[in-house]
């Protein structure tokens, strides 16, 4: 029981750190909630972030893709390193690219063209 109760007590205070984004960052949420925001500017051609966000769309793709699957089914511990490299790639590029994102929404927000 105690140890069950200290599990939930870090995984509370891990959520609450994500949750509060670190170093004054944005939190998780807000980063999030930006992605579809960034795949439209993108997809206009506001937001640069062309070639990035091909290139997390295609980690993404690999990593669900079930063709995949067939290293990890022969190869075991050395296909699964691929897919570990591809989401640490992917998870530190969503959270570049969307704090990147949310800087330039900000900063932009305050340009009026007429």
């Amino acid at each position: 029981m105690a140890r069950t109760l200290k599990r939930t007590a870090a995984f509370t205070a891990l959520g609450r750190a994500l949750m509060a984004g670190a170093r004054g960052g944005p939190s998780l949420g807000r980063r999030l909630a930006a992605i579809p925001r960034m795949l439209k500017a993108t997809a206009r051609r506001e937001y640069d972030g062309g070639m990035r966000v091909a290139l997390m769309a295609a980690a993404t793709a690999y990593v669900l893709s079930p063709i995949d699957a067939v290293p990890e089914a022969f190869l075991w511990v050395f296909g699964l390193v691929d897919d570990a490299v591809a989401i640490t790639w992917l998870a530190g590029t969503v959270l570049s690219e969307t704090e990147r994102f949310l800087e330039w929404e900000r900063v932009t927000k305050h340009v009026v063209v007429r």
